[in-house]
């Protein structure tokens, strides 16, 4: 039995974010300490087994209710359904013959839920990866991430933009352009400029994540999108300056100039901060690493932040700082094989 086995990683925003959906630039990371994992082979007929997350029994109506605040309504099963339907309506459309073969698909993950670490688009991405080698479709590098965003968007309408799940198709540290002179069609799909840059680059990082507290991503964006569509100056000059600490923040990682880049980050959440209504608890989060002397930014839409810290006294002190209020500190594993 041919048995295809597939990963994506978690992911973290280090600067720029979040003017991705709004035609800014950003910079991410890879983050390899947390997986979604696809398992597909060959079966008689086309089975998705529920993960042991997908929970369907409860011990009380509290229990369901605290579950459902934590993760959602739904569980993995949905995105491996669209993500499907969309590889077919890909194929069809580029007039691709799929052979006849059916499939069963296993899946889980460890990556932390509703802290904005793409647990959602890992496990699409991975989905995707399997459906490809299962079916020996090539889909070109670029498009992938916009085939995963519109699963998100247009067939589940999850919010989000296309940052996520280029650092998840391409790994690694990628500097992302979304202006629009940068701006293709191909297959059918918005592609944008993607550079991936050497992770040897990076300064020395831990990330933080909330292991009690945290919100869909849908919420935490509220209405940034309309308040930006509205033209509302504090949202756009924001969003364009985010783009431009981004473009900094590259030009910094490439001249290794730490200092600067940990300025920068600082700096986009302050500029975060001042027209996102936050959460006390997502403030503490950074706050807190700050008192420790690092820099401090969020990871994604606001459960998880991600910093540069100068040596190994300043990271215990952060890991003690988190945990007093009830977060998990580690050190990102980004390149591949560290």
């Amino acid at each position: 039995m041919n048995i295809i086995r597939k990963r994506a990683y978690a992911r973290a925003a280090l600067l720029g974010n979040p003017s991705d959906g709004y035609n800014g630039k950003t910079i991410s990371v890879i983050v390899r300490n947390f997986r979604a994992e696809v398992v597909l082979y060959e079966w008689d007929t086309v089975e998705i087994v529920l993960a042991e997350d997908d929970r369907a029994r409860f011990s009380s109506i509290y229990d369901l209710a605290k579950d459902v605040k934590l993760h959602g309504y739904y569980g993995g099963i949905r995105l491996i359904k669209a993500t499907i339907k969309r590889f077919v309506d890909y194929c069809e459309r580029k007039g691709i013959q799929l052979h006849d073969k059916n499939f069963s698909v296993r899946y889980e993950t460890n990556i932390p839920r509703q802290v904005g670490m793409a647990g959602s688009s890992g496990l699409i991405t991975a989905t995707l990866r399997c459906l490809m080698e299962f079916y020996g479709v090539a889909i070109p590098r670029e498009v992938q991430p916009s085939l995963v965003l519109a699963v998100e968007n247009e067939d589940l309408g999850i919010a989000g933009g296309l940052q996520d799940r280029v650092i998840q198709v391409y790994e690694g540290v990628v500097f992302m352009d979304f202006s629009q002179d940068c701006e293709r069609i191909v297959d059918g799909y918005k592609t944008y400029a993607y550079e991936p840059l050497d992770p040897a680059l990076l300064p020395q990082l831990y990330i933080a994540y909330s292991v009690s507290l945290a919100e869909p991503t849908e919420v935490f964006h509220n209405d940034i999108r309309g308040r930006y569509s509205r033209g509302e100056e504090l949202v756009v000059n924001a969003m364009t300056h985010c783009a431009e600490l981004a473009a900094s923040g590259r030009n910094a990682l490439l001249s290794r100039d730490y200092d600067l880049l940990a300025k920068l980050m600082d700096e986009n959440f302050d500029t975060r901060r001042s027209f996102y209504n936050l959460a006390p608890w997502q403030v503490q989060m950074i706050e807190e690493a700050r008192a420790c002397g690092a820099s401090a930014n969020f990871a994604g839409s606001g459960g998880a932040i991600i910093g540069a810290y100068q040596n190994e006294a300043m990271y215990e002190r952060i890991c003690n700082n988190m945990a007093a209020i009830g977060c998990q500190t580690v050190k990102p594993l980004i390149a591949a094989g560290k």
